[in-house]
């Protein structure tokens, strides 16, 4: 109890919380006249050190040690310099709110889907292919209305619960440093995902970190979506999803949505021209339709809300305890 209250009443919570509302405030006023940016220097970067290390010729024990060293000799430059410098800066709660900014993901992802979802119903696959494939690492050139609308769900979730959720989480409790950190490596996982058969062995170990770290905030973020479906017998539904809880990975996230929206999840995709048999949940409900697509994004920007709710709660509380009462 003591350990909590510390941490309620630490002035550095109540300064990361009220940056984070605003810089939420900030990037999603942006979002309305803002594009996502689909490429991006890191990106590349990564893109340009897997060519130099990952190669086929090596054993998948040299690809994995390569990939693990890739990720720490980014990452550690990186970070020290980020820490030396903040010593030079007069702000400091701007330069954490600037390193916060560019750390959270693209709050518009909601109106791309409901633009591919318009497309949809107009019958216009193809501008909805052109609209959702820089968002994806599927293929999508072979998607039906069905794949599409199931991948606009899928990526919506994902990418609010990791860009969004974990980024925000470890802000808020681990400082902006931790916030980068977690940024960049989900930008390596990202760029060496495991799905493709190029980085099968290089981008495990990005893979499994992100997997650790996003688990916790994953998880409250899935609870929040369960609560969304209270009148949906939440009862039923945590029973069928319990199993997952302390399971590595997104399967929570997305078994509980698809119970949520009655819709089938998951499946088959292809990457790389090669079929990849995953998880798929809700097995018996219907496959998704484009109509779904705004339906998810109404109960995934509820979670959100829910979540921008807590952190208002707990700034309120850490600036109350915090707070030395007056006496008369």
């Amino acid at each position: 109890m003591n350990s909590l209250s510390n941490i309620l009443t630490s002035p550095y919570l109540y300064s990361s919380a009220v940056t984070l509302l605003l810089v939420i405030a900030l990037k999603a006023l942006l979002g309305l006249f803002m594009t996502q940016s689909h490429e991006n220097f890191f990106k590349f970067y990564c893109q340009r050190l897997a060519d130099k290390v990952n190669k086929a010729t090596n054993s998948p024990r040299q690809n994995n040690m390569s990939g693990l060293i890739a990720i720490l000799v980014t990452l550690v430059p990186i970070v020290v310099i980020l820490w030396l410098f903040e010593t030079l800066i007069e702000v400091v709660w701007l330069w954490h709110g600037l390193l916060l900014y560019f750390s959270l993901g693209y709050i518009g992802v909601s109106k791309s889907n409901k633009r591919i979802a318009k497309e949809l119903v107009a019958n216009n696959t193809y501008q909805a292919k052109q609209l959702i494939s820089p968002l994806l690492l599927r293929e999508t050139q072979q998607l039906s209305p069905l794949g599409i609308s199931k991948a606009c769900i899928e990526m919506q979730l994902l990418r609010s619960s990791q860009l969004l959720v974990c980024v925000g989480f470890y802000y808020l409790f681990f400082g902006p440093l931790a916030a980068v950190t977690f940024r960049l490596l989900l930008e390596m996982h990202y760029a060496w995902n495991i799905k493709s058969q190029r980085y099968q062995y290089f981008g495990a170990a990005a893979n499994h970190i992100v997997k650790i770290l996003q688990w916790l905030p994953s998880r409250l973020f899935a609870l929040l979506l369960l609560l969304g479906i209270v009148t949906q017998n939440t009862l039923l539904c945590w029973r069928l999803t319990r199993g997952k809880f302390f399971q590595l990975g997104n399967s929570l996230l997305l078994h509980t949505l698809a119970l949520g929206l009655e819709i089938k999840l998951g499946g088959v995709a292809m990457y790389n021209g090669q079929k990849l048999r995953k998880n798929s949940f809700n097995d018996h409900a219907r496959q998704p339709q484009a109509t779904d697509i705004i339906h998810a994004s109404k109960r995934i920007n509820y979670g959100l809300y829910l979540c921008v709710l807590l952190v208002m709660m707990l700034t309120i509380i850490s600036y109350a305890l915090s707070t030395p009462a007056t006496t008369i």
